[in-house]
Formats: C-alpha cells, sequence, structure tokens
C-alpha cells in the first residue's frame, strides 16, 4: 500500500467514512491477527484481541500524525494489546507438543511430510518464546517487517531490537536442536 493511499484512507477514516474503516480493516486484518495468533495461542482469544486492536485503530485515527507508516502504528498497537495480555500470565505456555521419540531420516518421498513436521515443530518452539520474542519473530520473519519498523513502532533503539531478534533466533536453534537430539 502505497503512502499516499494510507494518507487518503485514514483521512476517509477521520472524516467518518466508515467503508474507509472497512478497506482499513480489510487490508489489516490478515497481518494484525498473524502477529497476535503466533503470540497468543487460544484462537478466540486471538480473535478477541484483534478485535480491541481495532477498536484501538478506530479511536486512534484522529491521534495518528502519520509521521510513519500506518502498518508500522499499527505493530504499536498490537504490541500493546499483546503486552497487556500477557503480563499477567507470562508464565502461561502449554509445552504439551506430543514428541515423537526414536525419529528417523525421511526418505525422498516423504518430503513434504517432512517440510510439515519442521514447520509443526519450528511452531511449537516459537510458542515457548518469550512473548516479545514471538512477536518479533512473527513480525520480522514471517510479515517482513523491517527492523527500523519495528524499532520504530515498539519505540526500542534498532539496536535493540537486532539484538532481540539474534537472541530469538539462538534461543528457537537450541530448543530445536535439543528437541532433534
Amino acid at each position: 500500500m502505497q503512502v499516499v493511499n494510507e494518507r487518503e484512507l485514514v483521512e476517509r477514516c477521520r472524516l467518518g467514512d466508515e467503508r474507509a474503516f472497512e478497506e482499513l480493516v480489510d487490508r489489516f486484518k490478515d497481518l494484525v491477527f498473524g502477529l497476535i495468533a503466533r503470540t497468543v495461542q487460544d484462537r478466540s482469544r486471538a480473535e478477541d484481541l484483534a478485535q480491541d486492536v481495532f477498536l484501538r485503530i478506530h479511536r486512534g485515527l484522529p491521534y495518528f500524525r502519520g509521521e510513519a507508516r500506518l502498518s508500522t502504528w499499527i505493530y504499536r498497537i498490537v504490541a500493546n494489546v499483546c503486552a497487556q495480555d500477557q503480563a499477567p500470565r507470562e508464565a502461561m505456555v502449554s509445552l504439551d507438543d506430543d514428541r515423537m521419540s526414536g525419529r528417523s531420516m525421511p526418505s525422498v518421498s516423504d518430503r513434504r511430510f517432512s517440510d510439515l513436521e519442521l514447520r509443526d515443530r519450528l511452531e511449537k518452539a516459537i510458542v515457548r518464546l518469550p512473548a516479545n520474542y514471538r512477536l518479533l519473530i512473527a513480525a520480522h520473519y514471517l510479515d517482513g517487517a523491517r527492523y527500523e519498523e519495528l524499532a520504530e513502532a515498539l519505540q526500542l533503539p534498532l539496536g535493540t531490537v537486532k539484538t532481540q531478534l539474534y537472541r530469538a533466533k539462538q534461543q528457537l536453534r537450541r530448543m530445536l536442536e535439543t528437541e532433534l537430539k
């Protein structure tokens, strides 16, 4: 989405154009839900939080200055909503992951299954990361957000974002290596 279109869309929303807000929701619903779903494991809770995000967007649009991209501002709102949701229940992470013992190397014909299995293990490992790491991994690696956008959205120095992403990757690597042993 081009910046000009974002400004026009925001302005239409500010003027009370319901179709414009529906368009905004339609453009960003996958991004918002995808980030939340990777941070919050309960689907119905993720849906509730996504609604909360869009409610905050609707309420906050009159105050959006347009200095940052709209997607950056939305990342910030998602991060805040997820942080507020995780604060009282930080330790509640399910570690039930049905591990199989005695894995053997898949044959070439089983490559698709192997890819699915690897993706499943990766997703289960991501779930075990701290909430801030899950959000960064989801935003950067799965949704393509740039370091600069994340730093701005999370109001963190660029170096901190890079360091946290590096640490999250290292932690994921350790979890996956331990699981494969």
